[in-house]
């Protein structure tokens, strides 16, 4: 498989899709006539305010919005490259299966082509959305999503507490999971990181350490730019 996971897209002082640009650049095929977006998560802004958005900071040929195309289906599977942009999880997985896309869109990243995306994009990869932080604005199908890495991510993950908020935490919510969910894992991503992954290889990507939460044992630091998330995960 060829994917690039990211945690976020925007970052304090940098344009949007800044900190990325050149991991981004990377990831690009070197042949590329055609690149689809799925804007789904969008909510209180429109699916084709966010395209603009996005085609603004992209280097590489315009993307073109799934909702305007008229066979979606056939579009992506002769896309080179597919995009899938932040926001609400619930959203982008309830309008994936209302499209008949989940099963398609696996299969074409299993199968090589190339998969960007980021914060409830980059979710939409692993097996399932309960390791989102959005709220359940709609009621997918299932919470079922494409499982194309063996392990659960977590976008924007933090550590900060606000003063006098007596709720639970970012890591206990995570340990939540883990509790009840044994046998999975979680890659917890600070933003500006993200998980490249190359065929079997999956590398942690950006300047920042992850934290990795797996059942029965303390919580895990992944060192910046480790090469071998696999390994870390099941040692």
């Amino acid at each position: 498989m060829n994917l690039l996971l990211l945690s976020n897209s925007s970052s304090p002082g940098q344009p949007y899709l800044g900190w990325a640009r050149p991991l981004i650049e990377e990831f690009l095929p070197n042949e590329i006539n055609q690149c689809i977006f799925i804007p789904f998560a969008a909510v209180t802004f429109s699916w084709d305010d966010y395209t603009d958005r996005v085609n603004d900071a992209w280097s590489g040929p315009p993307l073109q919005p799934i909702h305007r195309l008229s066979d979606p289906r056939s579009a992506l599977q002769g896309t080179d490259l597919i995009v899938v942009g932040g926001g609400n999880t619930f959203q982008l997985v309830t309008e994936c299966y209302q499209r008949d896309l989940m099963q398609l869109i696996q299969t074409l990243a299993r199968n090589g082509l190339p998969f960007l995306g980021w914060s409830a994009g980059a979710t939409l990869a692993t097996a399932t959305l309960k390791t989102t932080n959005d709220m359940p604005i709609v009621e997918p199908p299932s919470f079922q999503c494409l499982n194309l890495v063996p392990y659960q991510i977590n976008p924007h993950f933090t550590r900060n507490v606000l003063s006098g908020h007596g709720g639970e935490t970012r890591v206990d919510r995570l340990n939540e999971f883990i509790e009840a969910n044994p046998n999975q894992s979680i890659i917890a991503l600070p933003e500006g990181s993200g998980i490249r992954v190359t065929g079997t290889r999956h590398s942690l990507v950006g300047d920042h350490p992850a934290v990795l939460f797996r059942h029965g044992i303390s919580e895990r630091i992944i060192p910046a730019h480790s090469s071998d998330l696999l390994s870390i995960i099941n040692s």
